[in-house]
């Protein structure tokens, strides 16, 4: 089902629906956001995204300039995991792009997208598509791709889960698979395949690269980037499995997605990411109005957690104790 429903009002005018959106938000959500809210002050904003973006790579820089100075001192490994969760909460943007809600410009939403897929060696093309299908089919299994790596139900899966191993092992054979002209997946409209191709080949390309350049002596991208993105994938993992894991499967987004409460400092570096299910209901509102709507929905959804802290905690636990459905009653 296409969506093409517009809401309007007098002072502007926001597209809160696309083929990101559910049938679930377009049938019984979609006109209660379209009551509540205040629609001139969803509209995209290039300033709001160019201030993220701007402040984003200046923690970089910074990060960046601390980890130059640890070499050969005791602080080497805390600033490499520094460095490393500075690089990957670029997967935020990276989100934020793909739903082309970052910035009002099309343009800059796509150059941005395709600049931060390569930074995490997820090209974006493939991404939108696969991000595209998650949406429309959350949490639906068969349909639902992120589905497709099964959450972890003991501890030990856990733990390697978090290693973030199975994340690189199938990231090098996707891209591998893709940089070959094997692309699977019947969420890539055929007339993407050769740009999925080519992106594949570049981020192998940057990733070989970097390689040969540091064994050649040349390590600026293998310690600034590649070995810190080695050190902080973990740290994302940690960050996306509070999203779905334990939730309804369902289509229901009051149930199967978790917004997990955080302090400001994490909202400001994954771009709002933790106010999810927000995010599911109306993925066309811009990050930097979804604590908006998520004092406007609050009251509605029946998953929600205290904290990243608080839902590893009961996550753990309940795998420990052998549940079946591990924190689904976390709220």
């Amino acid at each position: 089902m296409r969506a093409s429903k517009e809401c309007c009002h007098a002072e502007g005018i926001v597209r809160l629906t696309n083929d990101f959106c559910s049938k679930h938000c377009l049938d019984t959500l979609f006109p209660r956001i379209c009551l509540m809210t205040p629609l001139f002050k969803l509209n995209y904003s290039n300033a709001q995204g160019g201030l993220a973006l701007t402040g984003h790579l200046g923690v970089l820089l910074a990060s960046s300039w601390g980890l130059s100075i640890a070499w050969n001192t005791a602080w080497l490994l805390p600033m490499l995991i520094v460095q490393g969760v500075v690089w990957v909460s670029f997967f935020a943007c990276l989100h934020e792009t793909v739903h082309r809600t970052a910035f009002q410009s099309r343009k800059w939403n796509d150059r941005i997208a395709t600049l931060c897929g390569f930074a995490l060696l997820i090209p974006a093309t493939h991404f939108r598509r696969f991000h595209n299908a998650h949406h429309r089919h959350p949490q639906i299994s068969g349909k639902d791709p992120e589905l497709s790596a099964p959450k972890p139900q003991t501890l030990a899966q856990y733990v390697c889960w978090v290693s973030a191993l199975p994340f690189w092992k199938d990231r090098l054979l996707e891209l591998s698979r893709h940089a070959q002209g094997d692309i699977r997946d019947d969420f890539v409209p055929e007339q993407e395949h050769r740009q999925v191709v080519r992106e594949a080949r570049i981020a192998l390309g940057l990733l070989g690269g970097s390689l040969v350049w540091g064994m050649l002596g040349w390590s600026g991208l293998l310690c600034y980037w590649l070995l810190p993105l080695l050190f902080g994938q973990p740290f994302l993992r940690l960050f996306l499995l509070a999203e779905h894991t334990g939730c309804e499967e369902s289509t229901n987004p009051e149930a199967n997605t978790r917004t997990t409460l955080s302090n400001r400092w994490v909202r400001w570096l994954m771009w709002n990411m933790p106010y999810h299910a927000e995010h599911h209901v109306c993925p066309q509102v811009p990050f930097h109005q979804l604590p908006q709507l998520h004092g406007q929905l609050k009251s509605r959804w029946q998953v929600v957690a205290s904290g990243y802290r608080a839902f590893h905690r009961d996550l753990v636990s309940d795998l420990n104790s052998g549940s079946s459905h591990p924190v689904r009653s976390v709220g």
